[in-house]
């Protein structure tokens, strides 16, 4: 047989494109390579059987990296922190499909040093002040666009405004007294109190935001309405009462997985853009 000829066989042979796709899965790095391997571990053996297709994890160097994998479409499934998500639709067309039960319900706590007189947002205008790492949702993003919704501007209305880096890091700054507020997420503020790493004789909370969305597992651009729905379906259906999908959930960390919509996340992007950390719409 001619090669011309045996390659138009092997294209046209029943299963032969779909044996050779690959679903290529990734997720922010909150840890590394390896340990990220083993925590999707179950999720890739859970999507391959339910697909009935190959499911590869894919380890990415940094959240920048998986965002622009996916909205460049070189990723098909992956999940995104806040800020990420925010920043691969703006490479194209991606899509929430899916999010842990509590995802719409992060909050972040606004921090005062017990003895500086600080007991309301108000109180604010003209102290020293710290968010989290510029491009945190909860250390940053969503705080500063709660505080503007109330008439305070971060970067004319403290008398010093500086970025901590992270969330422990914002609570240590505010209880030595190095500034005098900072907000942080409520999740990572719970688990310094459960370690006891801050006094509450030193800090206290002064004020909480409004519910936000944080975090979802979203679809590259163009992906097939018919692979999107089956993934989707498949993450939905994730049950405890089922060992092998009580293990993916475990893994992720969660009870059940719930749809998610691009509409949660508008407030995250209005955000950004007010910070300068998108371009503004023309």
């Amino acid at each position: 047989m001619k090669p011309a000829c045996l390659l138009l066989l092997l294209v046209l042979l029943p299963g032969v494109t779909h044996a050779a796709s690959v679903l290529r899965l990734s997720a922010i790095p909150d840890e590394g390579p390896n340990e990220q391997q083993r925590r999707y571990a179950p999720l890739v053996r859970y999507l391959s059987a339910t697909l009935k297709q190959k499911v590869q994890f894919v380890p990415m160097a940094d959240y920048s990296s998986v965002a622009e994998a996916l909205g460049r479409g070189k990723l098909d499934l992956a999940w995104l922190g806040g800020f990420s998500y925010v920043q691969a639709s703006q490479l194209g067309a991606i899509r929430p499909i899916a999010q842990r039960e509590e995802d719409p319900q992060h909050t972040s706590v606004f921090i005062a040093h017990a003895d500086n007189g600080v007991a309301h947002l108000k109180d604010l205008k003209g102290k020293t002040f710290a968010f989290g790492a510029q491009t945190s949702a909860a250390g940053h993003l969503m705080p500063r666009h709660f505080l503007q919704r109330d008439g305070l501007r971060p970067d004319t209305d403290f008398r010093r405004l500086r970025y901590s880096g992270s969330h422990e890091v914002t609570a240590l700054w505010v209880a030595s007294g190095k500034v005098d507020a900072g907000v942080l997420g409520s999740a990572g503020w719970q688990r310094l109190l459960d370690s006891d790493k801050i006094d509450l004789n030193d800090v206290r909370v002064i004020a909480t935001t409004p519910a936000y969305s944080e975090y979802n597992w979203s679809v590259r651009p163009g992906l097939a309405w018919r692979v999107r729905q089956k993934l989707s379906q498949a993450l939905l259906a994730l049950d405890r009462r089922h060992p092998e999908q009580r293990e993916v959930l475990d893994a992720l960390q969660t009870q059940r997985l719930i749809a998610a919509q691009p509409e949660q996340f508008q407030a995250l992007e209005q955000a950004a853009r007010s910070a300068g950390m998108l371009d503004k719409k023309p």
